[in-house]
């Protein structure tokens, strides 16, 4: 393959968003994976690597409340909006590994300052849209996708001046099969597409990808993929901080992927919850190093 496409690594070590201790040790695990070496082996050529300050828990309690470690997510999803809009400027795709999930307010933060209009491509077992008022755990990773399209007291533009919210058309949630309640009334009354895994079963990942990608690519300028590695099923990817029964297989994630891949549609990518405390012998860790080459374009062939 010839390196001609332009890739910027983000590595964001914050792991306050989440409920257990591990995710911030997602991104160098990664690494450790074996990531850099894979990347070689796709079209795209290492532009640049940049790591995020993250900040420690505040001395304030910010845990007290209906939100915890408000004040550090927004201060690391400022940072990391900043360095995804760099990226984009500098015409190369952002590839940002958490962390967290909270890790993906800031890039979608980010990239809506340079997309007029964003579709998303949401691979979680979670739907991301609980807010500080229903979140039965207080956790922003809990929320990503919520704050993405404006319902939590948390905005886009908060993190970034000209942060704008997700267009609610242009959203596609996938693998999801632990859901609150609120977060089912608000997938109904807004009409948020979301693909559970009976979904899955149902129509074959094939279907279910080419849906997505009609809905996400229908009149947006970009694609972003946010992947939670949880969305995988625990056999195959234990290393998670929620891990939930009956998720994506190994091959259905992968094939996942090379389709997103073929598309020519993404233009971003963020990689989330590899917690390494929980993963022996870095095996989520390198199986979503692998999915990444996949989403890279990388093939058997």
């Amino acid at each position: 393959m010839s390196a001609n496409k332009q890739l910027s690594l983000i590595l964001v070590p914050f792991g306050l968003g989440a409920g257990r201790p591990g995710a911030e040790e997602g991104p160098e695990s990664m690494i450790q994976a074996d990531l850099i070496r894979q990347i070689r082996k796709t079209d795209y050529e290492l532009a640049g690597e940049s790591r995020v300050k993250c900040p420690p828990p505040s001395a304030a309690r910010s845990s007290d409340g209906p939100a915890k470690h408000m004040p550090e997510v927004i201060e690391m999803s400022r940072q990391v909006a900043k360095q995804v809009s760099q990226a984009v400027l500098s015409r190369t795709m952002p590839l940002v590994l958490g962390g967290d999930h909270s890790v993906t307010i800031g890039v979608l933060a980010g990239l809506t300052t340079q997309f007029a209009n964003l579709g998303v491509i949401y691979f979680d077992a979670h739907a991301g849209l609980n807010t500080e008022l229903t979140s039965p755990t207080g956790h922003y990773n809990e929320m990503s996708l919520a704050a993405a399209l404006g319902k939590t007291c948390l905005k886009l533009s908060d993190v970034a001046h000209n942060g704008t919210p997700i267009k609610k058309n242009n959203v596609v949630i996938i693998g999801v099969r632990d859901v609150e309640p609120a977060e089912k009334e608000l997938i109904r009354s807004e009409g948020i597409t979301c693909f559970t895994m009976h979904d899955i079963d149902r129509l074959g990942i094939q279907k279910v990808i080419e849906k997505a990608m009609q809905i996400a690519g229908n009149g947006t300028d970009g694609i972003h993929v946010s992947f939670d590695a949880d969305c995988l099923d625990p056999l195959e990817a234990p290393g998670v901080g929620m891990p939930v029964a009956g998720g994506l297989t190994y091959r259905e994630a992968h094939f996942a992927c090379e389709l997103l891949a073929e598309s020519g549609r993404i233009t971003s990518i963020d990689v989330v919850e590899v917690n390494s405390l929980q993963d022996a012998s870095r095996r989520t860790a390198r199986l979503a190093v692998g999915l990444i080459a996949s989403l890279l374009g990388k093939r058997i062939l």
